[in-house]
């Protein structure tokens, strides 16, 4: 059901969703409040947060599925109040060390990127940050919130079901055509593709993501988006098993290939993250015997 208002949203019994622009299009996100009858919760802070009058001004804590930046540009709107993250991304919510540490990128690059971060996200660490672990409960009056550890984007990354209602939060499992990001130091394609085989067995009917694609309120929509989003892993490792079919090729020209973005993006992380991304999809193959190494960031197919 669609209203109008603050911002164009749709209400699911306890839980608004108010979308950022494009839909939670990056740098945007999709905004969650869940308002029981004692305690008003918001899911992530993207930037639509800032937007939105007072609805995070009158919302009584913060719980965050995970930490990236555009998932914390509406915290310095919630001065003094509770900011829930799992144990495993913490660190990154409480100082820019430890968000340094969460993405990996050489120093220039993270020096650009708290430029950009503070500028055109509000950034600002939060040290009083508490930490939660799986299966976290909150007790909002009538509603309640249950984390569900379901790493891979990031470490700690959780998808927050809201109960009995059925409505998953499930973030940065977005859905997207871009597919699963997975290329940052404590990101994991492992760790993702258990994800993705675990989501759909949540208790769930409602399934809202933090970018590009909203909401998802029939299941067999829902199942055929997630088919595609995990079929970018074959695509990606399909691409390069042809990449090093076309001969014996080192990493530095494996990233500037792309495996992730188009030749035409430019941004200050995409070196990282293509290395990164690179990197894993590499070791399962070198794993599984199908792609070798020369021991010296060489790599070529298993004869």
């Amino acid at each position: 059901m669609t209203a109008t208002g603050v911002a164009p949203h749709a209400v699911f019994g306890p839980v608004t969703v108010y979308f950022g622009d494009k839909t939670g299009k990056y740098p945007d996100g999709n905004q969650v409040v869940v308002r029981g009858r004692d305690t008003t919760a918001v899911f992530d802070t993207p930037q639509v947060a800032n937007r939105l009058g007072g609805v995070l001004a009158e919302a009584d804590l913060a719980i965050l599925g995970h930490v990236h930046e555009d998932h914390m540009a509406g915290l310095h709107l919630m001065p003094g109040k509770p900011v829930w993250v799992h144990v495993a991304d913490v660190e990154a919510a409480r100082s820019w060390q430890g968000l340094s540490r969460h993405y990996g990128y050489p120093r220039p690059v993270l020096d650009g990127l708290r430029k950009k971060f503070e500028r055109d996200f509000h950034y600002r660490p939060r040290p009083d940050a508490t930490a939660y672990a799986d299966g976290a409960v909150w007790e909002l009056g009538g509603v309640r919130v249950r984390a569900v550890h379901m790493p891979g984007h990031t470490a700690g990354h959780c998808v927050l079901l809201v109960e009995p209602a059925g409505i998953a939060f499930i973030g940065d499992i977005d859905l997207s055509s871009f597919g699963p990001y997975y290329g940052d130091a404590t990101s994991s394609l492992a760790d993702f593709r258990r994800t993705l085989a675990q989501l759909p067995l949540l208790p769930a009917t409602v399934w809202v993501t933090s970018h590009h694609k909203g909401v998802f309120t029939d299941r067999s929509a829902f199942l055929a988006a997630l088919q595609a989003f995990a079929a970018r892993l074959d695509e990606r490792e399909a691409r390069l098993l042809q990449l090093l079919a076309d001969g014996v090729l080192g990493l530095d020209e494996l990233v500037r290939q792309r495996l992730l973005y188009r030749p035409d993006v430019h941004d200050l992380w995409v070196d990282s993250a293509e290395r990164r991304t690179i990197t894993q999809h590499l070791d399962e193959l070198m794993a599984d015997g199908r792609v070798v190494s020369d021991g010296q960031a060489r790599y070529s197919l298993a004869a």
